[in-house]
């Protein structure tokens, strides 16, 4: 149900943003029919616009206004939108390995009591770590040094558009820049997934936005510090989404060759000393970390954490082309359901009518978080920009990217992230080619861009006000599993440590799970566990000492009980 309705709430904003546009658009085809001289309005719009390109200019003071803004506004509305709680089985996962690493260990042992808290998107063994690459739990560690893990999402989602900013500052007129920060920033940066949750979002569109930022300065300046900046990007990619940010990397590795080679290449030796190195060196420096790395958590530096959790619990391949592995000894009932609805969505992906169905809604997905009906208007313009020059190398780069995600049995938004600066290159390439746009001899385009950023905001203002008011156009805020966090909180405030022993009804939601644990298990004041019948025993061995519940997750809402004193170790 809370899914359903997620997807019929999304479809409600949708729908006012539709609105919205149609409004505006009749108010500037009226507006153009009746003034036949400027109007005090488009001399507001002028004096605005004369400002807003005088502060573009000023380029480093764009780029940290952008952020300053994101920091800023969100901060504000904590009292309204609250701070996220977990939800996803990856957010779990990637706050295990932030709480790992802000105690300062790269991973930890396997407990010896693992059976009893397997769960999504971790390994147990060779050590007990979350099976995503280091990137989005350093950010969270970070975060969670400085008083809670959020702190680093929202700083990150900050540095995100900032940088988005300082890319486009390479590719187009500071003044288009800065518009599409500011896009970015009431996209991105208030009341998306990517602030509000714990997902691996923000980070791979940065390191995306750095090596697209970088590409066109290298080729104009031959500056080591933008080859540095590049290669920083690519170790985040790396870091963060490894595959999406390959296939985002290859085009960028070509158009690269071809400058070094082509007719206009630079001298080789300012190439070899300016790029080459710095860009060698970097990423030699990263490797070897990251080799260390997986050395220390899988026992071999070319086996990611990735590759352990899959070959130890999944059947369903990643790619559509690969077979499924044979179904392995389950421990729990909860686990081998969770693995076999995988396979499933793998198994409907290789049928026609499968295929058809998934891939309409990854695009949706993409769509409606990328572009929503405000920014799909601006792909009215797309057919002109298909000729223009300058956008071969991001129109080439964009194709190469999303075929590499045709292939994936699974697409999220966030997949996309490492191109996100693509998707804005394009934008801002139609804004401008849409600022000509004339009707029946009218100018309208110009006032089309100008409703654009006064929409966005409107929309911000929407679902703040009906936050604040608790009208339910959307999911409740602060985002998460609201019930577990409320458990959590409760036994945090009680005395003494506890061990919460969960079970599910017949119709469990298999993304909706409460058994997760942070990285020292036995020194954490709550310990979550599998409901495993008799088995409970050793474990009520091992945890004499503490609280013993029990607690049906599927319950609504969900209530803790003591665990039956007959079932009890004496």
């Amino acid at each position: 149900m809370d899914g359903l309705y997620a997807r019929l709430a999304s479809s409600l904003i949708q729908i006012i943003e539709t609105l919205l546009i149609i409004a505006a658009a009749a108010m500037i085809f009226l507006a153009r029919r009746k003034a036949a001289t400027p109007s005090r309005q488009s001399s507001g719009f002028e004096s605005l616009q004369r400002a807003f390109g005088r502060l573009a200019r000023r380029k480093i003071l764009s780029v940290v206004l952008v952020g300053l803004s994101v920091l800023t506004i969100r901060a504000a509305l904590i009292p309204v939108l609250g701070i996220p709680e977990p939800h996803w089985n990856d957010e779990f996962s990637y706050l295990l390995s932030a709480d790992t690493f802000a105690h300062g260990r790269l991973t930890n042992p396997t407990h010896p009591m693992w059976v009893h808290f397997e769960s999504f998107h971790i390994i147990q063994q060779p050590t007990y770590m979350s099976m995503y690459p280091p990137g989005q739990g350093l950010v969270l560690a970070a975060g969670q040094r400085l008083g809670h893990p959020w702190i680093g999402q929202w700083i990150i989602t900050a540095v995100m558009c900032s940088a988005l900013c300082w890319m486009l500052q390479a590719w187009f007129p500071p003044g288009w820049a800065l518009f599409g920060g500011m896009l970015a920033l009431l996209r991105f940066g208030i009341l998306s997934y990517w602030m509000n949750t714990y997902w691996s979002g923000s980070l791979p569109a940065l390191g995306g936005a750095l090596v697209l930022g970088s590409l066109p300065r290298l080729k104009k300046y031959l500056r080591v510090r933008d080859a540095m900046l590049m290669a920083l990007g690519l170790t985040i990619l790396a870091n963060s989404r490894p595959y999406e940010g390959l296939i985002f990397s290859l085009p960028v590795a070509v158009a690269m060759i071809i400058w070094m080679m082509g007719r206009g290449r630079p001298e080789p030796k300012l190439v070899l000393s300016h790029v080459v190195l710095p860009i060698l060196l970097v990423l030699a420096i990263s490797g070897v970390f990251m080799g260390y790395y997986y050395y220390r958590v899988t026992g071999s530096p070319f086996r990611m954490t990735y590759q352990v959790n899959r070959g130890t619990y999944a059947t369903a391949p990643y790619f559509l082309w690969q077979s499924p592995r044979p179904e392995p000894a389950y421990h729990d009932v909860v686990m081998r359901d969770f693995y076999r609805w995988e396979l499933r969505q793998f198994e409907q992906n290789r049928t026609l009518r499968g295929a058809l169905s998934r891939t309409s809604d990854k695009l949706v997905s993409s769509w409606k978080f990328y572009f929503g009906p405000l920014l799909t208007i601006l792909l009215l313009a797309f057919p002109w920009i298909l000729r223009d020059r300058k956008m071969r190398f991001p129109l080439i780069a964009s194709a190469v990217f999303f075929a590499g995600l045709a292939v994936q049995t699974w697409t999220m938004p966030h997949y996309v992230a490492p191109a996100t600066g693509l998707i804005y290159i394009v934008l801002i390439q139609c804004m401008r080619r849409i600022r000509f746009l004339r009707w029946r001899g009218r100018p309208i385009g110009l006032s089309l861009l100008r409703v654009i950023p006064l929409i966005a905001i409107a929309m911000v203002l929407l679902r703040v006000s009906a936050a604040a008011a608790h009208a339910q156009i959307e999911p409740a805020w602060p985002r998460g599993n609201l019930d577990r966090a409320a458990i959590a909180h409760e036994l945090q405030r009680s005395p003494g440590e506890h061990l919460v022993i969960v079970h599910y009804g017949p119709r469990h939601d298999v993304d909706w799970e409460w058994v997760y644990n942070t990285a020292d298990i036995d020194h954490a004041k709550i310990v979550w566990a599998r409901d495993k019948g008799d088995q409970n025993q050793e474990l009520l061995r091992y945890f004499a000492g503490r609280k013993v519940w029990l607690l049906n997750g599927d319950d609504s809402p969900p209530m803790l009980s003591p665990y039956p004193s007959d079932e009890r170790v004496h």
